[in-house]
Parts: C-alpha cells; sequence; structure tokens
C-alpha cells in the first residue's frame, strides 16, 4: 500500500467525521444522549466509540497504555469534537513518521477482541480505524433520522467530488 493512498483515505476519514459532528450540533442536550436502542445506545455514546476505538489503535502503534474512560466522561458534542481533532494530530504525525516505508511494516500485537496474537501492516490498521468510523458513522446517520434531524452525507465519492470542486 502506497503511503499517498493511507494519507488521502485519513483525509477522507476526518473530513467524514467533521461532517457528521456538524449534522449533529443542532441536536439538544437530550437528543445527544438520548438513547435510541443502537449498538451505542444514543449518538454521544456512539461518536465516543469512534474516538476511543481510534485512541486504542493508536495507542498499540505507539506502544503507549490506553486508559478507558467512559462516554460520561464527554457530556458535549463539544467535548468529544475537541478530543478528536487533539486525536487527530497525533495520528497524522504518526503515519507522516512512519513514511513509505513505515506502513508496509507490520506490528505484532494481542486483540482486545479475541485475545490472540496477531501481526499486521501498519496499512492494514489504518485502514481498519478508517472503515470502523465510516460503519458507525452510518449509525449516527440513522440515529439522526430517528431524532428527525437532517442526516449528512459521508460517502467517500462526496469526499472526492469536494477535491475536485476544490481543485478547479
Amino acid at each position: 500500500m502506497n503511503h499517498r493512498q493511507v494519507t488521502d483515505l485519513l483525509d477522507y476519514y476526518y473530513w467524514a467525521q467533521e461532517r457528521v459532528f456538524d449534522a449533529v450540533e443542532p441536536l439538544s442536550a437530550e437528543q445527544f444522549t438520548r438513547d435510541l436502542g443502537s449498538s451505542f445506545s444514543s449518538v454521544r455514546d456512539t461518536l465516543v466509540h469512534i474516538h476511543f476505538a481510534e485512541c486504542i489503535w493508536y495507542a498499540r502503534w505507539a506502544k503507549e497504555s490506553m486508559p478507558m474512560p467512559t462516554a460520561d466522561a464527554f457530556p458535549d458534542l463539544a467535548s468529544v469534537r475537541q478530543a478528536s481533532r487533539t486525536h487527530e494530530a497525533r495520528v497524522r504525525a504518526l503515519l507522516e513518521r512512519l513514511g513509505q516505508d513505515g506502513v508496509n511494516q507490520s506490528l505484532e500485537y494481542t486483540s482486545r477482541l479475541d485475545g490472540k496474537d496477531h501481526s499486521s501492516p501498519y496499512w492494514q490498521m489504518f485502514l481498519h480505524v478508517i472503515n470502523h468510523g465510516t460503519y458507525h458513522r452510518g449509525q449516527v446517520t440513522m440515529m439522526l433520522r430517528q431524532l428527525g434531524a437532517k442526516p449528512v452525507g459521508t460517502d467517500l465519492i462526496q469526499f472526492y467530488w469536494g477535491r475536485e470542486t476544490a481543485a478547479v
């Protein structure tokens, strides 16, 4: 996998994340935390899950420990958004440090999901984080519809169309 491709997909990931944050912003505090019976009960809990998963992978890559705070540590969208933006800088810096050779190197780790040892190239792990976020942002879109709020498109082609328009 090419470093530029991973970087482009990471650009997409954070573009989509910001679009979802913007779509969630009009929600009331009650709507933001309302239990909607989804995988993660509320819009807030789903956004926090996306962020925590990214942090867990980053901690693995950086060989750091990762405390597991609860969603209650994020009382509002501003706190989730700020944590995401702060973490984005760390992820981007790590990807830059890896460079072309680094994204193709493998990392050995033990999965929290199955407790087994694995070895994955960094590019696969980055793509997993991106795909994971896409999946859960789709759930947030469904939740926005349940709440009567306006959903937002975060399809990859929309990201590319935006780049095409910006280049003109």
